[in-house]
């Protein structure tokens, strides 16, 4: 999961003027009660006011967390990216739960979903989605998934087309994910810090081991203030909060929302794409063929780094390959970072709308 400069530059910005603060009125005490301790997200209330309720359920051996709206409209199955949760979707529930009867799930790796470690290859996951769909939605629904999310929605499209009506690919890792060329991409080192993790048998806590591994890039993006402060307020909210997510008041909605979901994703998922054992078995050509329904891919923007490193999902020609292939496919280049969601929450509603309900 990246995010891009203008998001680096806000953080920036925000931690140079919250450091400042700290040393111009020296009340660290107060302002690490005020911004960290005592701190909740405000979308929690606009979602809960929406209706939603977070329930669970039992799926073989999995323990399945999701969130569920009221029955205002057809079925809309929502799968979120990879190191994030079903929370990420909180800036659009509200506004798609007037439409739709939403689900938004934490599938296995992600969020308080529980899952054995042999379970996380895009069958094993998909498998787990499809039961979900039969029994606790109980009739066909639209899907919409962003980034290894998009990739299960390409796989429930592709081998259960009797439970998708129509689905929306947002920025999905198409062929780029793949083995080996998932090497070349940006992902790659965080999927090899997932994998440095779980193979020296680690158990301390993989967000602070993450931050760790990534200090480099966060003091080279973001300033040496950077790094202890955001190492800080984690540590000081864990302490007061033990057990609940992470959520850290002065940050961008972006990068919050990924710390969130990395103090509750299990480095199993991301060891998987590290060894390629993800996709076994789910070739992306192959499944894209055998979409039936509706489809339309969405492209957030991208660049190729001078060492040749792809930062972002997709090149655009993986998209037009991509495209090319589903049988009724639809493209559409959008002028966001990779979780759409998030970054333009009220033109990804457009787009949902409009391409499922054709308002």
């Amino acid at each position: 999961m990246q995010t891009n400069k203008q998001n680096i530059i806000t953080l920036a910005g925000t931690i140079a003027i919250v450091a400042g603060a700290l040393t111009m009125v020296g009340c660290s005490k107060i302002i690490n009660t005020f911004f960290v301790k005592n701190y909740t997200d405000p979308w929690h209330k606009k979602v809960a006011e929406a209706g939603f309720a977070e329930k669970t359920v039992q799926i073989g051996q999995v323990t399945l967390n999701y969130a569920e709206g009221p029955e205002n409209g057809p079925a809309l199955l929502l799968l979120h990216a990879q190191m994030m949760n079903w929370y990420s979707y909180s800036r659009v529930l509200p506004e798609l739960s007037k439409s739709f009867h939403v689900f938004a799930v934490d599938y296995p790796g992600q969020g308080k979903t529980t899952a054995p470690v042999d379970i996380m290859t895009a069958n094993g996951i998909g498998n787990v989605l499809a039961t979900f769909m039969e029994t606790k939605i109980n009739k066909p629904a639209y899907v919409s998934g962003n980034s290894s999310g998009g990739l299960l929605t390409v796989w429930l499209a592709a081998n259960k087309p009797e439970l998708v009506k129509a689905i929306v690919l947002e920025d999905p890792p198409l062929f780029s994910a793949e083995y080996p060329r998932v090497r070349t991409t940006i992902a790659y080192k965080s999927f090899t810090t997932c994998h440095n993790y779980v193979s020296t048998g680690r158990k301390d806590d993989f967000l602070i081991y993450w931050l760790e591994s990534s200090k480099p890039f966060i003091e080279k993006q973001a300033g040496k203030k950077a790094f202890p402060m955001i190492l800080s307020s984690i540590k000081t909210y864990q302490k007061a909060n033990p057990g609940k997510p992470i959520e850290i008041r002065y940050l961008p909605a972006m990068i919050r929302i990924i710390i969130r979901g990395l103090s509750e994703f299990d480095p199993h998922f991301g060891d998987a794409f590290y060894k390629g054992s993800w996709n076994k078995d789910f070739d992306h050509a192959e499944a894209l063929k055998k979409i039936k329904c509706p489809a339309l891919l969405l492209q957030a923007n991208f660049e190729i780094l001078p060492d040749g490193i792809l930062d972002g999902a997709m090149t655009k020609e993986d998209a037009d390959r991509a495209v090319s292939l589903i049988p009724h496919g639809e493209y559409r280049k959008i002028d966001a970072n990779h979780v759409v969601h998030l970054n333009k929450p009220a033109q990804f509603i457009q787009i949902i709308n409009r391409f499922f309900l054709h308002e």
